[in-house]
C-alpha cells in the first residue's frame, strides 16, 4: 500500500521530466519549419503557409520562457537541459535573424533589410563577446551571472522577431496590419538594448581585461 504512492510520484516525476526535456529540444525543429516554410514555399506566403511558419516561430519562442520556468517549479532540471537551452536559442536567432533580413531584400526593402542586418549583428556579436569576457573573468573569480540586461535583451527580441516577420510576410489581405512605425520602434529599442547589454558587461568585466592586457611580471612591455 505505502509503494503504490511512491511509485505513483515516481511516476509523475519522470513524465515532468520527459516534458520539459521536450519543449526545450522541439524548438530546433519548430524554428527549421520556420525556416523551410518562409524560404520555400512562395512569394507572398498563402494564408496557411504563413501561419504554419507564424506558429512555429511564436511556439519556439515560448517553448523557451516555459521550459526552464517548468524545470524549476516541478524540481526537474538537468545537466541536458542546461546546456541544450542555451545552445537551442543561438540556433533560434542564428536562424530568424538572417530569414528576416532575407524576406526583407526580397521584399524590396533594402533600407529596412539594412537596418536588420545591423541588429542581427548586435545581436549576435554580445553572444561571443560576453563568452570572451566571462572567460576571463573565470580567471579572477568575477560572478559570471546573467544580469538585467540580458534578460532585457531576450525580452524585447522575441516580441521584435515576431513583429517584424509579421509584418514583412503577412497576407496583405488581412485585415490586422502592424504599422511600419511600431515595427521600427521595436527594431530600434532591440538594436538600444543590445548596445547597452554590450556596455553593461564590458564594465563588469573590465577589471579583469584591464590586467589581462597587462604584461606578465618579470617580462619585458611588448615594444611598439
Amino acid at each position: 500500500m505505502i509503494a503504490r504512492p511512491a511509485r505513483a510520484r515516481e511516476d509523475s516525476v519522470t513524465l515532468k521530466f520527459f516534458l520539459v526535456q521536450g519543449l526545450t529540444l522541439i524548438r530546433a525543429p519548430l524554428i527549421f519549419v520556420f525556416l523551410a516554410v518562409s524560404v520555400f514555399c512562395g512569394h507572398p506566403l498563402a494564408a496557411g503557409w504563413f501561419l504554419l511558419a507564424f506558429l512555429a516561430m511564436l511556439l519556439s519562442a515560448l517553448t523557451d520562457l516555459f521550459d526552464g520556468y517548468l524545470a524549476r517549479k516541478w524540481r526537474v532540471t538537468s545537466r541536458l537541459g542546461s546546456y541544450a537551452d542555451p545552445m537551442l536559442d543561438k540556433i533560434f536567432y542564428l536562424t530568424t535573424f538572417p530569414t528576416l533580413v532575407y524576406l526583407a531584400s526580397r521584399a524590396g526593402q533594402d533600407g529596412h533589410a539594412r537596418t536588420l542586418l545591423v541588429m542581427a549583428i548586435l545581436f549576435l556579436f554580445p553572444d561571443q563577446w560576453v563568452s570572451f569576457l566571462r572567460s576571463l573573468g573565470a580567471l579572477h573569480q568575477l560572478d559570471a551571472k546573467a544580469n538585467w540586461s540580458g534578460k532585457a535583451r531576450t525580452v524585447i527580441s522575441f516580441p521584435t522577431i515576431c513583429a517584424v516577420y509579421y509584418y514583412l510576410q503577412a497576407p496583405a489581405h488581412w485585415v490586422l496590419q502592424l504599422p511600419f512605425p511600431l515595427v521600427y520602434a521595436l527594431e530600434a529599442a532591440s538594436i538600444v538594448i543590445n548596445l547597452i547589454s554590450i556596455w553593461v558587461y564590458t564594465r563588469h568585466f573590465g577589471p579583469a581585461l584591464r590586467r589581462e592586457m597587462r604584461p606578465p611580471p618579470g617580462e619585458d612591455a611588448p615594444r611598439s
